[in-house]
């Protein structure tokens, strides 16, 4: 008769093996060789590795990170005996799929101080990445960031416009990303997989314009020597976007309004018409019924691309969307320049909502990448701001604390929104994104005046 087969004792644990393996966080300590010598349960779930695999093995075959190698968090730590608490990159986990985390180092010493080893913890982001795509999303299209009610319906009605052959007109001020909306509209199409070829009208002459759009055939001119295609021959099928139309002269309307009604063109000394199957989309940044009153712009092209139309909304129109758009170009400029810096102080951003931006996002985007060359890492605070923005903040009697510059910046807002709004307050308040009794407590504190009439009912104001 067989014996019983030994149950296997569970394996008992120090007190320092329990709390390690109690707890979330993968955790795990390298010798000198950089060779794994402990591994935590939490470790072996998120990277998918058994403990007896992971032990003994190099850190970097085991984790396979995105910072292994030069970039080594706990190579750094090593060598500095300074501590990273929650840097961020991915592992590839055993099966091959990524894994966002946070990594924190420290050393390891012995009982005389002397250097045994590293230690990292690093915590599996996988649902908060997950969460901040899904939140992005509700913000974002393609390249656009917005949570604009005005930009959000023409970001809900782009694929449908980019699904439609039809030419597009884009309107909008310098700098509201007119070009990024083109773009987008390829790049949603049918079209995607063609080319994408934008051309600045305003930026050439009349005579390198034409042949820059349609081509030139050898000996069409002095120093034409072979032919040469055209914008619109090297966008085929994809998509042609001419920027600012409103620059064209009243010949070359004439020649565009036949490539849009006959989609045929004339190269420069040709014999015979080209045909063309691009998808036009246009932009302007005026305001083409008024030129078509001066004489300036034909009418028939204008109902020619006014088939479809997007206008886009100045920033100043979209003010909830700067807190989006300083985030994203802080994320972009620390990816480009290496940089840590961590975002901007409530003071610096209370100045940004309140300036006007003439320029619109171009005009933001430039104000944060120049606040990026005096700082290294750390916030952007209103010391690191253009003096265009900063000038009446400091020249401003009792503005020498922070309290009393923050107070100042509230007023330039509410006086702001209160104006584009006729003095109603209520749609003030709903613009600034605060609720009418704060905006009424806030008018009262900073001393805002207020005009005899209501902008709500247009009868006097009762205090």
């Amino acid at each position: 008769m067989k014996s019983p087969k030994k149950q296997k004792e569970p394996r008992s644990y120090t007190p320092n093996e329990t709390i390690l393996e109690s707890i979330s966080d993968g955790v795990f300590t390298v010798g000198q060789d950089w060779r794994i010598t402990s591994f935590n349960r939490a470790a072996e779930e998120i990277t998918g590795v058994p403990k007896k695999e992971a032990i003994k093995s190099l850190c970097s075959d085991v984790l396979r990170s995105s910072m292994c190698g030069s970039d080594c968090a706990l190579r750094q730590t090593v060598e500095t005996g300074k501590p990273i608490i929650g840097k961020s990159c991915y592992i590839i986990k055993a099966d091959g799929s990524r894994v966002p985390i946070s990594v924190s180092t420290a050393v390891l010493k012995d009982m005389n101080g002397k250097l045994t080893g590293g230690v990292e913890t690093f915590r599996d982001l996988s649902e908060v990445e997950a969460l901040r795509q899904e939140l992005q999303g509700k913000f974002r299209i393609g390249g656009m960031t917005s949570r604009s009610p005005l930009m959000q319906r023409i970001l809900e009605a782009l694929p449908a416009i980019a699904a439609s052959p039809s030419t597009v007109l884009i309107l909008g001020e310098t700098g509201t990303g007119k070009e990024l909306v083109a773009r987008m509209i390829h790049s949603l199409s049918p079209r995607r997989k063609g080319p994408m070829v934008a051309v600045n009208c305003g930026a050439l002459p009349d005579a390198l314009l034409e042949s820059e759009l349609f081509g030139y055939k050898a000996g069409a001119f002095t120093g034409a020597v072979r032919d040469k295609p055209g914008r619109f021959a090297l966008a085929g099928h994809g998509t042609i976007f001419l920027d600012e139309i409103g620059e064209l002269s009243l010949v070359l309307q004439v020649k565009l309004l036949r490539v849009l009604q006959e989609k045929t063109y004339e190269p420069l000394g040709a014999t015979r018409t080209e045909v063309t199957d691009a998808r036009v989309v246009v932009a302007t940044n005026k305001d083409l019924s008024e030129e078509m009153r001066k004489g300036t712009f034909r009418e028939d092209l204008y109902y020619r691309v006014n088939v479809l139309r997007v206008e886009l909304p100045p920033l100043r129109k979209r003010r909830e969307d700067i807190p989006l758009l300083v985030a994203q170009f802080i994320e972009r400029l620390n990816r480009l320049q290496e940089k840590s810096i961590q975002g901007i102080t409530g003071e610096a951003l209370s100045l940004l909502m309140a300036h006007e931006w003439p320029g619109n996002i171009r005009e933001l985007e430039n104000v944060i990448e120049r606040s990026f060359v005096m700082l290294q890492e750390g916030l952007i605070g209103i010391g690191a701001l253009p003096d265009e923005l900063t000038a009446h903040v400091w020249s401003s009697p009792g503005s020498s604390d922070i309290k009393s510059a923050h107070d100042l910046l509230d007023a330039k807002a509410i006086q702001s929104a209160l104006e584009r709004n006729g003095f109603n307050r209520l749609a003030a308040a709903k613009e600034l994104g605060i609720h009418k009794t704060t905006l009424f407590r806030r008018i009262r504190k900073l001393g805002i005046k207020l005009p005899k009439m209501d902008g709500r009912h247009g009868v006097p104001r009762v205090e």
